[in-house]
């Protein structure tokens, strides 16, 4: 790799777990050289970016300054950046419970939100121009059932945004207790942004035929929570690149 940064940082421009890495780099003010897969053509599945990750599906890391190590999966990817590079603690914790805690949170993410996202002959959600399709553990299974499954089936898109709305409930319930605002340690941590990317996505779209449902009134401190999350200047900042790259 020729282009100087620390890292090569396989990703998409709108998919939602590549920004969630991106976050992290950026709040550890860690340089990497983006690389843009383009699904359409099925990049992702290609040599080029398999040899490096063999489930074709992005985020993809790799280390420059660590014998060009490679290492994928979202969460994966977070808990080595902090742990190799986040010594002061800035968005990490200390103590062996708070390391548990947050560890919890996210495996909770991964397992409520997560998403895949490959090649289809629909529509694609995130930006009209691609298509796509999604399956994921709930957020991501809203998409599937509203833009790609072959057949209409309202049961099936309640559900799962039934599922969204109990995700919530589950961290706004947390969250009111907690004086800080924040899940664990009294302050931010990759727990909190790994949440950013699938809330965002379920507040404005997900959800956006619930007239049922009013996110900030029935679940204020997950509201807060995340309007506060999407304030940060690393996250703003990049879903600033993200809507410039969609255009």
């Amino acid at each position: 790799m020729s282009h100087g940064k620390q890292f090569t940082f396989y990703t998409h421009s709108s998919g939602p777990n590549g920004w969630k890495v991106a976050f992290v780099l950026d709040e550890l003010g860690l340089s990497y050289h983006s690389v843009y897969l383009d699904f359409g053509k099925k990049e992702q599945k290609g040599p080029e970016h398999t040899q490096y990750n063999p489930n074709g599906r992005i985020p993809t890391l790799i280390d420059h300054h660590n014998g060009d190590f490679v290492i994928w999966e979202s969460n994966a990817i977070y808990l080595y950046l902090v742990e190799k590079y986040d010594k002061e603690h800035k968005i990490s914790v200390v103590g062996e419970k708070d390391k548990y805690t947050m560890l919890q949170w996210l495996l909770f993410q991964a397992s409520g939100q997560g998403y895949a996202l490959v090649p289809s002959c629909s529509r694609n959600i995130f930006n009209g121009k691609a298509d796509f399709r999604y399956s994921s553990p709930y957020y991501g299974q809203v998409f599937w059932f509203k833009n790609s499954h072959p057949e209409r089936v309202p049961s099936a898109v309640e559900r799962y945004q039934n599922e969204i709305l109990r995700v919530f409930g589950v961290l706004d319930g947390v969250l009111a207790k907690q004086p800080s605002g924040w899940l664990v340690g009294g302050k931010l941590t990759i727990a909190d942004l790994s949440f950013i990317m699938w809330d965002l996505l379920a507040t404005t779209m997900a959800l956006s035929d619930r007239t049922d449902v009013d996110v900030e009134k029935t679940y204020p401190a997950f509201y807060a929570w995340h309007q506060r999350l999407l304030k940060r200047e690393s996250v703003a900042k990049l879903l600033e690149v993200r809507a410039s790259l969609m255009k």
